[in-house]
């Protein structure tokens, strides 16, 4: 029963994942085949879409309609597939028709993303983005995949950056939507999902590779709850009890009480068929509870009526309808190695608020176990078994692309002091507070804020999104607290992941809050028409203004300049239009292959576009720990206070680290030089930039071939 669930599911996400790039695909290449014109000079994409935004919405709606009304439930899953990854590729996608560059362009923290994914394009070996004979440090996942996928189309790396993350974002969203379709009823799955999604593109975006792990959250939660907190399983009787409807309430037996709460919540919460009201069917009811009530142990909360037969009595409790939960421990271990190959500080949230869970499940525990006779520790080991074995699972996983660095570890190798948590703006001195926010996604926030109370103690989805919600503020506490020990834990990252969250319960806390005020009232087909209004508009106005909420980063799209020298809105490009030359007079000059060659820049965009290996990254934050970002620093320095060729080219071959075959100038008077830039944390910002000069007399030697070109001088060693 584990094998076929798992194997039912995947095959339906790579399907699924099929579909969306497919979908991301034709739609990518249909916007480039266009002359568009700039998004921060004209509405026109903009325009358009709205239109795309429109049609994704159609499509959602068939699905949802099909689902409820029970007819072509295949043809619903494709249709919803096709909405979501249409919807990820026309908001994304259109608003940067007219350039080649990705949200935020190559600047800032994007730099360094490009950088790495013009690495991994150029070797699939798992290398450092900027330093020769290094392994990575920051997870390689996304970048390696990407790398591949650009390699495959003969695409360089930055110009695949694009392409690539929308397209990543939109296969991740439907792949989510499948997980989610595994864990509630189907016609919810699409709406928080599309929910959730929308959140994720407002919100998460400019930074794909952890937008991905943002999207399959929620539902992970979910499932790692449902895999550490069975309280059916604590009792052969329990169902028993959730059938007869008052057994587990009143009898002693705290882990039967829970089961008839978990029970009673899944015929009842709104979530237990596929019927047009969403309560549970005439002559089912029964069946209905006691099946989701083996579904709520394994995290299944609301299944649909149609995967709800009566007969599953004691399937809950001896697991056999719910393989154990194992394909939840295994499916939460898979994703939290995922986070962990991807983005180290999502996955260090997502095991802390697993590792939350695993504390609460056991103390539920411990509390049933009161006045039975079982030991304490026997009703604590189940929880922590799990837990161990999602740990171990993600452990396995990270090991793919962290295995290299570890390595490296246990050969000798030692870490100089990081800087990369050293980074304090002021939205990491303050708790975030999205729910309080006087907008339509704020009043949203707020519904899944009172859902998760209100709902707290009788619905699993609360639970698990509840104890994500904590953990985020949790964090957010811890982060604040170690600037008293001078680090942070970077909580200013974690507002997407709160928002997404509530997004999730704000859909769920909408239709239940929804169905409640209409059942009140007894006013149904006249209250549904009004919530079906509410709901559209409320989504499109939404999802309408995502291009204004990122309006920066997509301004800087078409301002920066490109591999191809060219700046999107067609204006003058900056000196990275020079980069091309410099590349050729590179290979010309030391006649090695670009990966053979290490640069010394300032102008470390420079590695983005081209894979040159860098003797300096961009700042220390982004630097590899194994790098000794401060030793280096200090040995430019020096070169730089030396009084002669000799000397300077006696140093490069005495260097501890590769040395620079060529040096990467701005030219200033009599000198060449070098804006370089230095950790000041706590200050905010928290990097000063300081200028390193060489003086030009150091190049004069044969050793060294000096080319000047544009606003740079390039100096390559000769050996």
């Amino acid at each position: 029963m584990l094998i076929r669930h798992i194997g039912s599911g995947v095959g339906e996400a790579l399907l699924a994942a099929v579909v969306a790039a497919i979908v991301a695909a034709i739609g990518l290449v249909a916007f480039s085949m266009v002359q568009w014109p700039a998004f921060n000079s004209s509405n026109v994409t903009r325009s358009l879409t709205t239109v795309g935004q429109v049609g994704a919405a159609v499509l959602l709606a068939m699905a949802i309609w099909l689902v409820r009304a029970r007819r072509w439930q295949w043809v619903a899953k494709v249709l919803s597939w096709l909405g979501i990854s249409t919807f990820v590729t026309v908001t994304l996608g259109m608003p940067l028709a007219a350039t080649k560059l990705y949200l935020f362009g190559v600047s800032v923290d994007q730099e360094f993303r490009t950088e790495y994914l013009t690495r991994l394009t150029d070797s699939a070996a798992l290398h450092d983005m900027t330093y020769a004979d290094l392994p990575p440090f920051y997870p390689a996942g996304w970048f390696w995949i990407g790398g591949r996928v650009a390699n495959v189309l003969g695409m360089d790396g930055w110009e695949a950056f694009k392409p690539y993350a929308i397209g990543s974002l939109a296969v991740v969203a439907v792949i989510a939507l499948v997980l989610w379709s595994k864990l509630i009823r189907a016609d919810w799955a699409i709406g928080v999902s599309a929910a959730t999604t929308a959140a994720t593109v407002a919100y998460a975006s400019p930074e794909a590779y952890s937008a991905v792990i943002v999207l399959l959250l929620p539902p992970a939660l979910i499932l790692a709850w449902g895999a550490l907190y069975r309280p059916l399983e604590r009792s052969g009787t329990a169902v028993g009890a959730a059938v007869s409807g008052g057994a587990g309430a009143s009898g002693g037996s705290a882990a039967a009480g829970d089961a008839a709460n978990s029970a009673g919540t899944a015929a009842s919460g709104g979530a237990t068929t596929s019927g047009s009201d969403g309560t549970a069917d005439s002559g089912v009811a029964v069946g209905a509870a006691t099946s989701d009530a083996a579904a709520v142990a394994s995290g299944r909360e609301g299944a649909a009526g149609d995967k709800a037969a009566a007969g599953n009595e004691g399937a809950a409790a001896s697991g056999t309808g719910t393989a154990g939960g194992w394909g939840a421990v295994i499916g939460a271990g898979l994703f939290l190695g995922m986070a962990a190959s991807f983005y180290t500080l999502y996955f260090g949230v997502a095991a802390f608020a697993v590792g939350l869970m695993g504390l609460v499940s056991a103390g539920l525990a411990v509390r049933a176990q009161r006045g039975g006779a079982g030991s304490v520790w026997r009703a604590v080991l189940p929880p922590l078994v799990r837990l161990v074995v999602m740990g171990a699972i993600a452990g396995l996983v990270a090991l793919i692309v962290w295995l290299p660095f570890v390595l490296k570890l246990l050969g000798g190798t030692m870490p100089s002091s990081g800087t990369a948590f050293h980074y304090l703006p002021e939205g990491g001195a303050q708790l975030p507070f999205p729910m309080a926010e006087f907008s339509l996604s704020g009043a949203f926030f707020l519904i899944g804020t009172a859902w998760l109370v209100v709902r707290a103690a009788s619905s699993r989805r609360a639970q698990a999104l509840g104890i994500g919600v904590v953990a985020i503020y949790l964090w957010c506490l811890l982060s604040m607290t170690m600037t008293a020990a001078g680090n942070t834990l970077l909580s200013f990252r974690l507002t997407p992941v709160l928002e997404v969250l509530l997004a999730a319960a704000g859909a769920f806390g909408f239709v239940e809050g929804a169905k409640a005020v209409y059942q009140a009232f007894n006013q149904q087909k006249q209250f549904k028409f009004v919530v079906v209004v509410v709901a559209i508009v409320g989504a499109l106005a939404f999802t309408q203004d995502i291009p204004q909420l990122l309006k920066p980063e997509i301004t800087t799209a078409y301002t920066d300049t490109d591999g191809n020298g060219e700046r999107a809105d067609k204006r003058a490009p900056g000196a990275a239009s020079h980069y091309r030359d410099i590349d050729a007079a590179l290979l010309a000059q030391t006649g090695r292959p670009r990966s053979d060659s290490v640069v010394l820049t300032a102008d470390t965009s420079f590695l983005s576009f081209y894979p040159y290996y860098g003797f300096q990254a961009l700042t220390s934050h982004y630097a590899n720990l194994l790098a000794d970002f401060a030793g280096r620093a200090a040995t430019i320095e020096s070169w730089s206070k030396l009084d002669s060729s000799a000397a300077l080219v006696d140093a490069l071959d005495k260097s501890p680290w590769r040395a620079p075959d060529a040096f990467l100038f701005r030219s200033s008077g009599d000198a060449y030089t070098l804006r370089l830039a230095k950790d000041v944390y706590p200050n905010d910002p928290n990097v000063k930039r300081y200028t390193v000069s060489f003086p030009k007399e150091l190049f004069t030697d044969p050793h060294f071939t000096t080319t000047n070109i544009g606003p740079f001088t390039l100096v390559v060693v000769n050996r």
